[in-house]
């Protein structure tokens, strides 16, 4: 007989919809679909995909319509956003928008919300989005609600009595919102891991809402299951470089294979970024990528994991992610 999996939290996947070098760009989105059939027959608890704008290496920029894909083609899976970026948007609209799908897919369609901007001065520009105070972002989030559950000066339709859950993709002040307003967060990075503090935090000052009566942590991280911890390793590569690149030449490509990362002459600026990217990521054999979890669950005293993972090969990604879901119940 098989050991138990060493855990009993909820596991669900965030998936950015990676363009691939040499493929049609367009070919990333029926992937993401296809990720997220095999993920829902793995018994991950949700699915959600990303808002990015005019950046080369992710095909996602509506996430509403990639949700509506999603959960066309599944059935229990929830189907979110991971997330809804307030600054480029309406309140109302995002109200509508998400009040449709949870209309036409009840109680499976979350909504997270974040407040990064544009990648680059000309997509802020092109979304209209300069600068985003702090102050707004609580403010927007607070107007959301109210259109979705009938308290603002109109109403998002269709009017539904059951709402879709929000959840704050937070660092910082983010956090601070979450808790004044009784919302779950999404939390990840080294620099949490580093310093819980601010999590801690957020479960002190937080204030029980109707959809939320305790503080919820969603830890979001960088996951990779593979034969070998050498392996695994270098299936972080692609993402590694991508994030590398994005930071030295200003644009975020798309995945590349592995050998041909491995072929590149790095400058030191970028192999510290590749460096520090393997580093906050949690990788190796099933066994490894166990024990590292735990730790870091532990010591956000997380409630969900949401695994980020990306690589080139996506069977891989699908080895991967059979993986990881093994280590769930």
């Amino acid at each position: 007989m098989s050991p138990d999996p060493p855990f009993s939290l909820p596991l669900s996947i965030l998936d950015r919809s990676r363009t691939r070098a040499g493929e049609d760009p367009g070919a990333a989105l029926p992937a993401t679909i296809e990720r997220a059939v095999r993920a829902e027959g793995l018994g991950y608890h949700r699915f959600w995909v990303a808002e990015h704008h005019a950046v080369p290496g992710i095909a996602s920029g509506s996430p509403a319509v990639l949700i509506a894909a999603v959960a066309g083609r599944t059935t229990r899976i929830r189907v979110g956003s991971g997330g809804v970026m307030l600054p480029n948007h309406r309140p109302l609209v995002v109200a509508e928008q998400f009040a449709m799908l949870e209309a036409l897919h009840p109680g499976r369609i979350d909504l997270g919300v974040g407040r990064s901007l544009g990648f680059t001065a000309p997509v802020r520009a092109a979304l209209g989005v300069d600068e985003y105070p702090p102050e707004a972002f609580g403010r927007d989030i607070a107007e959301l609600r109210a259109y979705l559950e009938r308290r603002g000066p109109v109403t998002a339709m269709p009017a539904l009595d059951h709402t879709p859950p929000v959840f704050v993709l937070a660092t910082g002040r983010g956090l601070e919102v979450a808790a004044e307003l009784g919302l779950p967060v999404v939390v990840g990075g080294p620099a949490l891991l580093a310093d819980p503090g601010p999590v801690a935090r957020y479960r002190r000052a937080f204030r029980p809402s109707e959809g939320c009566p305790e503080p919820s942590v969603v830890l979001s991280l960088e996951v990779m299951i593979a034969d070998t911890r050498e392996r695994a390793r270098d299936l972080l590569l692609p993402e590694a470089w991508a994030m590398a690149a994005s930071r030295t030449t200003g644009a975020f490509p798309p995945l590349e294979p592995v050998d041909a990362v491995q072929a590149r002459a790095l400058t030191e600026k970028q192999r510290g970024t590749v460096d520090a990217f393997v580093a906050g990521a949690v990788y190796g054999t099933a066994a490894d990528v166990a024990a590292e979890l735990r730790r870091r669950v532990e010591r956000l005293s997380a409630d969900e994991v949401m695994a980020s993972t990306s690589t080139y090969d996506r069977e891989e990604l699908a080895r991967a992610d059979a993986a990881l879901a093994g280590l769930f119940r």
